[in-house]
């Protein structure tokens, strides 16, 4: 008789054990939830930004029309950068600030040590740092395709290392640039277009306009990597290196048709 009480207790637990093991797997399931809550895409699209933001940086310089800002990016890991010429005009230093992987920002001041002559828009910076920087690698113009994703990081407005996606919508053979329905706006100008492992195949540039009213409306235009490749390669710096720079200000030789204001294109500076 003194088993009964036990007895009983077992037979309310088997009865319990069914809804326990629900609660459990709900809270198994909840859980997961943190890995499981995004698709294979999404966790694409966040792999390429969180790898590649931390290279981008925004640029500022002051000229006579006020402050002109835009977006850069770094090439090597002593601080080599590439960004779009006529956000710096003909300043020779500029301010770049950069935020790293955990999110503390870093202001540099970087000399500007080589720009284009004319428009393929182009210069390069750099900074001093003890410090190996994180770095993008470019992209030749012919491995690119009409039809890839890709992703726009830069700082539209002033909203600091911004993420848009799209495609290459097209690719001007004649006048060399990728045209691309990833929104670029002011402030965006020399920011990395990427491909979908983060590797750099162009530089943004410039938006159709015909309007006037320098909002985005899905055709933009991005200078592929091969001009900074190529004026790299000519001062014996290619990008994987870290050797010595030669100081002053170079030319960027112009290998294409340029666009025109008559084209309706705004460039992307602020």
């Amino acid at each position: 008789m003194t088993l009964a009480p036990h007895r009983t207790l077992i037979t309310r637990l088997k009865r319990l054990l069914p809804a326990l093991g629900l609660c459990l797997l709900a809270m198994g399931l909840t859980g997961d939830m943190g890995a499981g809550a995004y698709d294979k895409e999404e966790l694409g699209n966040m792999s390429v930004y969180e790898n590649a933001s931390p290279a981008v940086v925004s640029v500022m310089v002051q000229t006579t029309d006020g402050p002109s800002t835009g977006t850069g990016f770094i090439i090597s890991p002593d601080g080599l950068m590439v960004t779009s010429q006529h956000v710096i005009g003909e300043s020779r230093f500029v301010k770049v600030t950069r935020f790293d992987a955990q999110n503390n920002e870093q202001v540099f001041q970087a000399q500007v040590i080589g720009k284009s002559a004319g428009d393929s828009d182009l210069a390069v910076l750099q900074i001093k740092t003890n410090a190996e920087l994180p770095y993008l690698s470019l992209v030749p113009f012919g491995n690119v395709r009409v039809g890839q994703k890709v992703f726009a990081i830069g700082n539209p407005y002033g909203f600091e290392r911004t993420l848009t996606l799209g495609i290459v919508s097209r690719l001007d053979l004649k006048k060399r640039r990728i045209q691309t329905d990833a929104s670029i706006n002011p402030g965006s100008s020399g920011g990395p277009l990427l491909n979908s492992e983060g590797q750099v195949i162009g530089i943004s540039q410039s938006i159709y306009n015909p309007d006037g009213n320098r909002s985005n409306i899905g055709i933009g235009f991005a200078v592929p990597c091969d001009e900074i490749r190529h004026y790299l390669a000519a001062k014996g710096r290619p990008v994987e290196t870290t050797a010595e720079l030669n100081t002053g200000t170079h030319t960027i030789p112009v290998r294409h048709t340029p666009y025109s204001r008559r084209d309706g294109l705004v460039q992307t500076s602020r």
